[in-house]
């Protein structure tokens, strides 16, 4: 996520104080994704070292400063919201790198971490679920948050559901099988998460 570029965005609408932006894009994206106020004035920093916004009033011992967008930030931001994101390489999924290492570890439980981590994916389904229906019919931004991250998650319980199916179809001769034989009992799942 660029808070860069949803800073400028926010800054569009005219000057905003720091913190007053950190709220504004907490409650704008569904209080999904909270922003460390540190974040948010670092980001201005660099927005203004970038000539990409600058600050008006405030001193070091008056009221806060206030910052908006200039002319280059506005064409950066039009420029950002064109642009399509990088989806040809796929994101380092940590829930894929603990199934892949989980392959090789002898007495791991593989369908049984695939299991717990399925339960897990589903109860946060069930929130973004909840949340919605607690929503506001008129927020939007929380409805379309929700949305993505329910189709995101369902995305997580079709893919366990696929390598499930792939390690029932495992050949018994599979070199993960073979490392798994006169091994110690399975690793429980607890100390596995």
């Amino acid at each position: 996520m660029s808070v860069r570029h949803a800073l400028l965005a926010l800054l569009t609408e005219g000057p905003k104080y720091g913190l007053q932006l950190r709220q504004e894009f907490e409650s704008r994206t569904g209080e999904v994704w909270p922003l460390n106020v540190g974040q948010v004035y670092l980001t201005l920093q660099r927005l203004e070292r970038d000539e990409l916004i600058e600050s008006g009033g405030g001193d070091r011992d008056g009221p806060q400063k206030s910052f908006r967008i200039t002319a280059a930030g506005a064409d950066e931001l039009a420029t950002w919201l064109r642009t399509p994101p990088d989806l040809a390489s796929p994101p380092r999924d940590e829930l894929v790198i603990k199934v892949l290492v989980a392959l090789r570890l002898p007495g791991v439980d593989v369908p049984g971490l695939l299991q717990a981590h399925r339960r897990h994916v589903v109860q946060l389904m069930q929130r973004y679920t909840h949340m919605k229906a607690e929503a506001a019919a008129d927020d939007l931004s929380l409805s379309l948050v929700a949305d993505a991250e329910l189709f995101r998650l369902e995305s997580v319980v079709r893919w366990l559901d696929a390598a499930e199916v792939r390690l029932s179809r495992r050949p018994a001769d599979d070199t993960a099988t073979r490392n798994t034989e006169a091994q110690p009992a399975p690793i429980p799942l607890e100390a596995q998460a």
